[in-house]
C-alpha cells in the first residue's frame, strides 16, 4: 500500500495510522469460503515473491477479468458478486490456484463445466472437470460474495466510506474482494459492472462503456480498462458522488469523482489536474493511460493510493488547514507520477517497490521544488543524513527486509520513499541531468504497459549514459552504508557526523 508521506509534524501519526488500518491482513477469514465437495487434499501456493511467498500462482497467465457486483445500498452486508477469469495454461493443471478470502464462494465452472472447489489458507484450489494441458484457454467463472466489512482485526481491500465503498487493495488485498491471481507480475484487462441503487454513482478504472437503468430503480455501470493493469490497482468506488469532466493534455479525459456535497469545495484543488499531467508530461513523456483523475472519498484510510487512471485520495487531505497548498500539490504529483512509475511499468516482484515509490517521490519533490521554492538538494540532505539509519531499519532500497509479522504493509518504509529518491538524486548527480533525463523517458516507453526489475533499470541507465553502472548502483541500491554523495563531498550520515 501507498504510504504517501505526510509533514514532519504529522509523518508520525499517519504512519502508525497507516499500518494499525491494515496490519493484520494476514488474518483475514478465509474460512467462509464454501466448497461446493471436497476434492482431494490442496494447498496454497505462490510464485516465490521474497517478500509475500504466498502471493499470486504459477501455471497460468490472466488475459482479463470480467468482475460484476450488486451493491444494495448498505456497506456492511455482502455484496453478490460474479468473477470471470479468462486465462491461459503455462504449465499441465490438474488444479488451480486463486488468490481469495474474506467471502462465500456459490460455484465454480471452467470453461462451462461445474469445477471442485476448497478453500484452504488465503487461496481457492479449483478442481476442474478434466486436467488443463499447456497453452490451454481457461474461462473460470466464480459466483460468491464479497464482505465490505473487514475480518476482526484486518482491513483491506473494500474501504467503507461515509456514503459507500471504495476499494484500496494494495499491497496484496485485491483477493480480499475479488478471485484472482494476486500478484503485479500478472497483469490483465479489467471490466467491471457495478449495480447500485437509485441516487449512488459506481466508477472504476478505465471509461465508461455502458449504463442501464432497470425498473426497481438501479443502476448498472459498466468500465473497461484499456491498458492492462496489476489486480493491486483495481478501483471501484460507489456512494453519493459527483463526477465532473474536463480535458487534459491532447483533449484526454480527466474525471474527478468527489462528494456531491464536497464539489465546489474541492474544486479550487481538481482544477489543477491538467496541469500537473502537462508538467509530468514534459518530464517524462505522454501520459500512458486512457483517462486520469482522483477519487477523494469520505474515509479515514491514512493514506492516497494510485489506482490506475482514477487515484484515490483521503477528502481530508485537502480540507484540513494545517496542510500548505504547495504540499497538497505535490501530493497530487506523487500519486499521478504513479502512473507511469508504477502503474504503466509496474514492478516484477515487490522486491522492486522502490522503483515505483523512488520516482514517484522524485517527481513529487522536483514538483515542490520547481512550482513552491522548495528546493530539492535541501530535501536530499535531510534524506541522505538519515539514510543509513533507514538502511538499517528497512533494509537497502533494492533489498529490503520481509514486511514484520501480521503488517504486511510495513515493507512501505522510509527507505523505499525518500530513501530511494536519494538513489535517483545520486545516479543524476552521477551522469548529469541530460543523460538521466533521458533514462527517465526511455524507462517508461521501453517497459510501458508491463514489468520490470531493478537488473532491468541498472541496464537501460548504462545504456543511455554509455558506461557500465553495475557498480554504482550495486553500492546505491545493496549497500547496507550509503555511498557518497557524488558532487557533495560534505554531506554526511548521521552515522558519520555521530549525532
Amino acid at each position: 500500500m501507498l504510504l504517501t508521506p505526510r509533514p514532519k509534524a504529522t509523518r508520525t501519526k499517519a504512519l502508525r495510522t497507516r499500518r494499525v488500518a491494515v496490519a493484520l491482513l494476514a488474518a483475514s477469514a478465509s474460512a467462509a469460503l464454501i466448497a461446493a465437495s471436497a476434492p482431494p487434499p490442496a494447498t496454497p501456493l505462490g510464485i516465490g515473491d521474497r517478500l509475500f511467498p504466498h502471493l499470486g500462482n504459477p501455471g497460468y497467465d490472466v488475459a482479463s477479468y470480467d468482475i460484476a457486483f450488486t451493491y444494495r445500498g448498505d456497506n456492511s452486508k455482502p455484496l453478490d458478486a460474479v468473477t470471470k477469469i479468462d486465462a491461459r495454461a503455462t504449465a499441465p493443471l490438474e488444479r488451480v490456484n486463486l488468490d481469495f478470502a474474506h467471502g462465500k464462494v456459490r460455484s465454480v465452472e471452467v470453461n462451462g463445466k461445474a469445477a471442485r472447489f476448497v478453500g484452504t489458507g488465503e487461496d481457492l484450489v479449483v478442481t476442474p472437470a478434466a486436467p488443463v494441458a499447456p497453452g490451454e484457454r481457461m474461462l473460470i467463472t466464480v459466483r460468491h460474495t464479497s464482505d465490505p466489512v473487514a475480518a476482526k482485526g484486518a482491513e483491506g481491500g473494500w474501504v467503507r466510506t461515509g456514503d459507500g465503498l471504495a476499494m484500496a487493495n494494495q499491497a496484496d488485498a485485491a483477493h480480499l474482494v475479488f478471485p484472482c491471481n494476486d500478484h503485479p507480475s500478472d497483469k490483465a484487462d479489467f471490466t467491471f459492472r457495478i449495480t447500485a441503487p437509485k441516487g449512488l454513482t459506481a466508477v472504476a478504472n478505465g471509461l465508461p462503456v455502458a449504463r442501464t437503468r432497470h425498473g426497481g430503480g438501479g443502476t448498472t455501470w459498466s468500465y473497461r480498462t484499456r491498458h492492462p493493469m496489476a489486480t493491486e490497482l483495481a478501483q471501484v468506488s460507489i456512494g453519493r458522488s459527483s463526477v465532473i469532466r474536463r480535458k487534459g493534455p491532447n483533449g484526454l479525459p480527466v474525471r474527478d469523482v468527489v462528494p456531491t456535497k464536497d464539489r465546489k469545495t474541492l474544486e479550487r484543488w481538481l482544477k489543477k489536474t491538467p496541469g500537473q499531467l502537462g508538467w509530468m508530461e514534459k518530464k517524462v513523456g505522454r501520459y500512458p493511460f486512457e483517462a486520469y483523475g482522483v477519487l477523494i472519498a469520505q474515509a479515514q484510510t491514512g493514506y492516497e493510493l494510485e489506482t490506475q487512471t482514477l487515484s484515490l485520495f483521503e477528502r481530508e487531505l485537502f480540507t484540513r488547514p494545517e496542510y500548505p497548498e504547495w504540499y497538497v500539490d505535490s501530493i497530487m504529483v506523487h500519486e499521478l507520477a504513479h502512473q507511469w512509475f508504477g502503474d504503466s511499468v509496474s514492478p516484477r516482484s515487490w522486491s522492486d517497490l522502490w522503483l515505483n515509490e523512488g520516482h514517484a517521490t522524485w517527481y513529487e519533490a522536483l514538483y515542490a521544488q520547481e512550482k513552491a521554492q522548495r528546493p530539492l538538494a535541501v530535501r536530499m540532505r535531510d534524506a541522505y543524513r538519515q539514510s543509513d539509519a533507514w538502511r538499517a531499519a528497512g533494509g537497502p532500497p533494492a533489498a529490503p527486509k520481509e514486511p514484520a509479522p501480521g503488517q504486511k504493509i510495513s515493507i512501505f518504509r522510509p527507505v523505499v520513499y525518500d530513501g530511494s529518491a536519494l538513489v535517483l538524486y545520486a545516479l543524476r548527480q552521477e551522469i548529469g541531468q541530460p543523460a538521466f533525463d533521458r533514462i527517465e523517458r526511455a524507462w517508461v516507453h521501453e517497459y510501458r504497459d508491463g514489468n520490470a526489475t531493478t537488473d532491468d533499470f541498472v541496464r537501460l541507465a548504462s545504456q543511455e549514459a554509455g558506461r557500465d553502472l553495475g557498480g554504482f548502483f550495486k553500492a546505491w541500491l545493496y549497500g547496507e552504508k550509503t555511498p557518497p554523495m557524488p558532487g557533495h563531498p560534505d554531506w554526511r550520515t548521521s552515522t558519520t557526523d555521530g549525532k
